[in-house]
């Protein structure tokens, strides 16, 4: 059975206060990231239905913006797992031994950092962590997945700017 994993980068956040935030895993999203969030989720849902799984790093700012999907998605709470190693400085290993978890799941929405994710889309596209990928605050990339190992195992399907996503205005597809 073919994965789809969708890779998500969170919203747009407070930015980097050691007074304010001494903990960086701390910073909440801004009512920018939260909007933007909140038209990613609306079209990934028009367009993709509901995922099976969402696995998410435990900074409050990623788990804000998967929050926020799983509610434009009315998902039930069991479908969101909280996984460590997202964390930015998270090992790759962990995070596919995690994946390996979810392997008869068809959707599955991955949310995490940069350069994390890029380094892992590399990964699973090549097998080096040294393609250049840059995934914008809230951008989703998919990757479509016939077999799960470490390494080479995927094919890009695409990579989303948030940017392009429509205003949802009358019209607008």
């Amino acid at each position: 059975m073919k994965m789809r994993l969708y890779i998500v980068r969170h919203a747009d956040a407070e930015d980097r206060d050691a007074v304010k935030y001494p903990d960086d895993e701390l910073r909440p999203l801004i009512r920018k990231g939260k909007k933007k969030a909140q038209k990613a989720a609306r079209w990934f849902k028009q367009r993709y239905g509901l995922p099976d799984r969402l696995l998410v790093s435990p900074a409050v700012r990623t788990l804000e913006t998967a929050r926020i999907f799983q509610h434009e998605f009315g998902a039930v709470s069991d479908s969101l797992v909280v996984v460590d190693a997202l964390r930015p400085d998270g090992a790759q290993r962990q995070v596919m031994a995690e994946l390996a978890k979810y392997t008869s799941d068809n959707q599955v929405l991955l949310f995490g950092h940069e350069p994390y994710l890029s380094s892992l889309i590399s990964t699973l596209l090549s097998g080096a962590p040294d393609v250049s990928i840059h995934m914008k605050k809230c951008g989703i990339c998919c990757l479509s997945i016939d077999s799960l190992v470490e390494g080479k195992c995927a094919m890009l399907e695409w990579l989303l700017d948030p940017a392009m996503l429509p205003d949802g205005k009358k019209g607008e597809g």
